[in-house]
């Protein structure tokens, strides 16, 4: 034989010499769900091991994942529903739980790049990511309010603004209103390919946000599409998005890859809340090694081609590998 791959499989020290991908905990978006109160720290039924936090606590979090060598977050609130209407108001509340969780973190650790999330469906007495008029998701006059509450954001002093919403033409606006604003160093991460998954569930949970009619198919991704991810992709970036998105992750790999080839911007994947759980409850049941499974179904989003991966495994794997 000439060809023995198997020299290279022979011992750890040969096998970590020739590894391909490697995770570190700089590839990692932390997603933080954030509710009013003190000393709140509520398990998510659906999301064993995850919480949502109140600020005092969630900044204790943001110490630890520091610490861990953790460097971005990602912020989502939990309404109350008295503050829920379908105009988004209380997204636009500059002393809103977004706006003070941005500035705290900020004060209490400064090098930490704070991502939001920007969409109306944590806001919405509908739980759609846009307003409602009859049974009609309304584009434009919802992209109007996302651009306000980006600029919001970008006040209270996030790095990153994350529309979530897929709402037709959104990332130039919210380009255009930071630049008119004079925020020119907030950045746009964009959830460019967002597919209409089943795999949310456990994130609506966490933050009461499931829609109250219908579905979200007329603004999310049919999963049956390829190309239509890249035409969402290229459309984003001409609009000035920095880092582009592709959600969910694991069902979606090849759009991963496509995505990679395609651009020259980072690409960032979201391991979702479903793919979590189904892991959790597998390992819960004994049938798997749930760190096994942990490492293996996060390197291959990042192997895919992702540079950014947000997960809810993004602590235990930075305790982990560090």
């Amino acid at each position: 034989m000439i060809y023995r791959p198997r020299i290279l499989r022979q011992s750890p020290a040969i096998r970590n010499m020739v590894t391909e991908t490697r995770l570190t905990p700089a590839n990692f978006i932390a997603p933080l769900f954030i509710v009013e109160g003190e000393s709140v720290n509520e398990e998510i039924s659906s999301l064993p091991g995850y919480y949502r936090k109140s600020l005092d606590m969630t900044l204790l979090e943001v110490e630890a994942l520091w610490s861990l060598g953790i460097q971005c977050v990602l912020l989502f609130i939990k309404c109350k529903n008295a503050l829920k209407d379908n105009a988004g108001t209380e997204a636009l509340n500059a002393q809103g739980l977004m706006q003070r969780s941005i500035r705290a973190i900020r004060n209490v650790c400064p090098e930490m790049c704070i991502m939001t999330d920007i969409a109306l469906d944590p806001f919405s007495s509908f739980g759609h990511d846009g307003i409602v008029s009859g049974n009609e998701i309304v584009n434009d006059a919802t992209v109007s309010v996302l651009a306000k509450m980006a600029v919001s954001h970008a006040e209270a002093g996030a790095h990153f603004v994350a529309p979530s919403d897929m709402m037709d033409g959104r990332i130039g606006a919210i380009r255009q209103a930071l630049e008119t604003a004079g925020f020119h160093h907030t950045g746009i991460m964009s959830y460019s390919a967002k597919y209409a998954s089943c795999f949310y569930g456990p994130f609506r949970d966490a933050l009461d946000s499931a829609p109250g009619f219908g579905d979200k198919k007329s603004y999310q991704m049919n999963p049956a599409n390829r190309l239509e991810a890249i035409k969402e992709v290229r459309l984003d970036i001409a609009e000035g998005a920095d880092i582009v998105m592709v959600k969910p992750a694991l069902s979606y790999l090849d759009i991963i890859r496509e995505v990679k080839n395609e651009v020259v911007v980072p690409v960032s994947a979201y391991h979702v809340s479903g793919e979590y759980a189904m892991i959790k409850a597998a390992a819960q049941k004994g049938w798997l090694n749930e760190q096994q499974a942990m490492m293996e179904t996060t390197l291959s989003i990042k192997r895919a081609g992702a540079d950014l991966i947000a997960t809810y495994f993004a602590k235990d794997i930075a305790k982990l590998i560090s």
